[in-house]
């Protein structure tokens, strides 16, 4: 089956979803945790805040996730589907 094949049935879909959206979840609490583990777990997140997500930086570190997730779930469940 080609690829547009694949991607036009509807269970593709949610198979992506189960795939990309825990895997997005997942990458970015582990990179918060790796990145600010002694902010997390003092509890300061003013300092988190403005280090990752005030004035715009939300998009930058949401950004890169959100595209690697994408890309991640399409070959996983293009892999599984085959």
């Amino acid at each position: 089956m080609s690829l547009i094949e694949i991607i036009k049935q509807p269970n593709f879909w949610s198979n992506f979803t189960k795939v990309a959206l825990p895997f997005f979840v997942i990458v970015t609490v582990l990179s918060l945790l790796f990145n600010h583990y002694s902010e997390i777990s003092s509890g300061d997140f003013e300092t988190v805040y403005q280090t990752k997500f005030s004035e715009g930086k939300w998009k930058a570190f949401f950004g890169f996730k959100i595209v690697f997730s994408v890309f991640y779930g399409l070959y996983i469940t293009f892999k599984k589907m085959k």
